[in-house]
């Protein structure tokens, strides 16, 4: 079984301001003249890990990454005014044509796949190939299963406390509640609306309770920016039309693509994937089964690996 290759450290790093308001953190580690890839974080709002350098082969890749808008050691900080998807993609191509890059390769996991799917449906021509993990389409029903009516069947015990902080009259729509507590005025209202929000996802992440992990989720800074931005994000869908990415396929059908998505993954249902890899003929779809939704779990880790491998070989030939 494939694990992550050893840690590194960034060669270069870089801090681009992409308005009045916001700068972006973006590094790059490995080999300065390997194979381009971008990696692609989730959250939205969770920023990069040291780890997530480790999915490629440093000799053979030129790895980049970067924290979105508002989080990780991006700033300010959990800043969600001028941040949208469409001014991410932005982000990315600014990224691309600062680091001088023609073409690249997508790394995207989460919000990360579904950022990397709109990102390569506006600029297909800059995408040489695509990983994705953990798919989320931002579909109605997507929204709909996490934080209305569908995984709160499975987590039952997490569920009661992801509702505790909101009246019984406000829990017809979760996102609106949050929404209203994360953005008030009252400053430990917002902290205990941001644990208890970060709490929920990270209690469903993996198909084995992982303590260390719901720690990392819960930690006060990284909960207010992953909660923030993504109530914020979700409060308006994501601003993609419902079935957006699906309808779109047209654009990169003849990217090749390697998409890997655990079967108990309680955060993506395993029919986003499923659905994206109907419409991609390109793409070859790995279902794990024995993982939920996060990058660490030892077989999403091992297909990951694999995926970037087998692209370094057949793209560093051409």
């Amino acid at each position: 079984m494939h694990t992550l290759y050893p840690a590194i450290k960034p060669y270069a790093s870089h801090r681009l301001s992409v308005d009045d308001t916001h700068t972006v953190y973006v590094e790059e580690c490995g080999t300065p003249d390997g194979l381009p890839v971008l990696f692609v974080h989730g959250g939205p709002g969770s920023g990069c890990s040291e780890k997530d350098r480790c999915f490629f082969d440093p000799e053979r890749y030129r790895i980049i990454l970067f924290d979105q808008r508002g989080c990780g050691r991006s700033a300010p900080h959990a800043e969600v005014q001028n941040n949208n998807t469409e001014l991410l993609v932005q982000d990315m191509e600014a990224i691309r044509n600062f680091l001088k890059i023609e073409q690249w390769i997508l790394f995207g996991g989460s919000w990360g796949a579904t950022l990397s799917l709109v990102y390569a449906q506006e600029h297909p021509k800059h995408v040489k190939a695509m990983v994705l993990r953990g798919i989320f389409l931002a579909r109605e029903e997507d929204f709909e299963w996490m934080y209305q009516k569908g995984a709160n069947k499975i987590f039952p015990d997490h569920w009661q406390q992801f509702i505790e902080p909101i009246p019984e009259k406000e829990r017809d729509d979760m996102v609106k509640a949050y929404h209203k507590r994360l953005f008030g005025d009252d400053e430990i209202a917002r902290m205990n609306a941001a644990k208890h929000w970060s709490a929920w996802e990270g209690s469903a992440l993996t198909l084995r309770p992982n303590a260390q992990l719901l720690e990392q989720f819960i930690d006060p800074h990284h909960a207010l920016a992953i909660a923030r931005i993504e109530c914020h994000f979700f409060q308006h869908k994501a601003w993609l039309k419902d079935k957006a990415i699906l309808s779109r396929m047209n654009m990169i059908s003849n990217i090749p693509a390697v998409i890997v998505h655990g079967r108990y993954d309680m955060i993506c249902t395993l029919d986003n994937a499923t659905a994206l890899a109907k419409h991609w003929t390109a793409a070859e779809l790995h279902i794990i089964r024995d993982a939920g939704h996060t990058s660490m779990e030892p077989g999403i880790t091992d297909a990951l690996v694999r995926a970037t491998d087998q692209f370094a070989d057949q793209l560093r030939e051409r």
